[in-house]
């Protein structure tokens, strides 16, 4: 009898994973295929003030999953080594300098490819848990935040210098919190993350590499 039940438990529970599977797939797919104006705060609109611009910034780097993927990944990355915080640094610095090779019309080749193959190699360090050194990993931040910075560039083009100081204010200040939260919340919950019957830090990365692969293929076809 108690054979009987369990076993129905984990058909019952095998059943409700596959459902699951298929509806955060079909999530995924939803909003990496959303057009490139609901990235925007605005609908494509360029801010005109300092409010528009600070809120554009906070907006674009959630409402874009990649983007947020991303920002989330190095936090967790910045958990694990000494110094990982000069990690998420070099990537606000570089999102920065992105967005400014953007709005002085410079192009980055493939930045949406560049971006998604960013996010597929954060979210295989994830679930490899490979654990690369400090110079590198800065390194592969700064690479990923040109090209996500870049990505930014396009909502404020055309825009007033206080929109757009206000705008890389508000992208900057909402990715350090985001990061920077993951980081020290990572830290304090190591053991319990790590030490669980399966590692939600690696079951994170195998969601960030989906993300990317996601991307990666939008970016192709597109």
């Amino acid at each position: 009898m108690v054979f009987k039940m369990l076993k129905s438990f984990q058909n019952f529970s095998l059943q409700n994973s596959n459902r699951i599977l298929v509806l955060g797939v079909s999530l995924l797919l939803l909003l990496m295929a959303q057009p490139a104006e609901a990235h925007h705060a605005f609908g494509g609109k360029t801010p005109e003030n300092f409010f528009q611009g600070f809120l554009a910034g906070l907006a674009h780097p959630i409402i874009g999953i990649d983007h947020l993927a991303f920002v989330i990944a190095i936090g967790l990355i910045a958990a694990g080594i000494v110094g990982g915080s000069w990690i998420i640094v070099a990537f606000l610095l570089t999102a920065m300098l992105g967005t400014g090779i953007h709005l002085m019309s410079f192009n980055l080749p493939i930045p949406e490819i560049a971006i998604a193959l960013s996010v597929i190699t954060i979210g295989l360090l994830l679930v490899l848990k490979q654990q690369l050194p400090l110079a590198l990993l800065i390194g592969l931040s700064s690479v990923a935040g040109l090209f996500h910075g870049y990505a930014y560039g396009e909502s404020i083009m055309g825009a007033e210098m206080t929109p757009l100081i206000s705008y890389l204010v508000g992208f900057t200040a909402i990715q350090l919190m985001i990061a920077g939260a993951t980081m020290k919340l990572t830290q304090s919950f190591k053991e319990t993350l790590e030490n669980s019957q399966f590692s939600l830090i690696k079951y994170s990365g195998f969601a960030v590499l989906a993300i990317g692969v996601v991307g990666l293929s939008l970016a192709i076809v597109s």
